[in-house]
């Protein structure tokens, strides 16, 4: 069962589980993803982004093809406000953001590496919220500015504060602190394709 968030004539906001593709991927078992799901109910549903298949939390999809090439635009100039939570390894004390270029680490897909020659740009805004002793992590709010294939994933690992149970990216002692990937879609706030206006809809977050 897949939770509704919001609904109307042009948007679909949905949670997507951790551990569930966004659109399908390779191979027979590739076909079960949540867009089928939700394709067998709105015949007409356009995917507009993605979320990693570990990944938790909002998706946003438009119920026409119009409304599809208004949001597109708006994640393609980055005019769509994204937040995320995460649990990272070890203890940050000060906000900050991240400026590490990204592409595609083609031996090793899908996962993407830093590269300042040909690399996209790509920019994280992070900020603390809860420190956990016990374990020594912290919760994290995230803000990318940009939308690049598992760039809070890369970034965070980058400067040293990998999220927990992240299968790709985690030495094997962060990655053995969770049972799933600590990080969750918690809000998108976008202008509404046919009234302009601001729409922000946001998510519980399960961990």
């Amino acid at each position: 069962m897949i939770d509704i968030l919001f609904e109307d004539d042009d948007l679909l906001f949905v949670e997507k589980p951790a551990n569930l593709l966004s659109v399908p991927g390779k191979g027979p078992a590739g076909e079960y993803c949540l867009s089928a799901i939700l394709q067998q109910r709105y015949d007409s549903l356009k995917v507009v982004h993605r979320l990693d298949m570990a990944t938790s939390g909002l998706m946003v999809f438009a119920k026409n093809y119009a409304s599809q090439k208004a949001i597109n635009a708006q994640f393609e100039q980055s005019q769509v406000d994204k937040s995320y939570i995460a649990v990272v390894d070890g203890k940050i004390d000060e906000s900050g953001s991240i400026d590490l270029p990204l592409m595609a680490d083609w031996p090793n897909r899908p996962k993407q590496k830093v590269c300042y020659q040909q690399g996209r740009k790509s920019l994280t805004y992070y900020q603390p919220i809860t420190y956990n002793k016990e374990n020594n992590s912290t919760r994290l709010l995230l803000q990318p500015k940009t939308g690049r294939s598992h760039q809070l994933r890369v970034h965070m690992m980058a400067i040293g504060h990998a999220i927990l149970g992240d299968e790709f990216y985690a030495d094997a002692s962060t990655f053995e602190k969770s049972a799933r990937l600590l990080l969750h879609a918690q809000s998108l706030t976008l202008s509404h394709p046919v009234t302009g206006q601001e729409l922000s809809i946001s998510s519980e977050v399960p961990f």
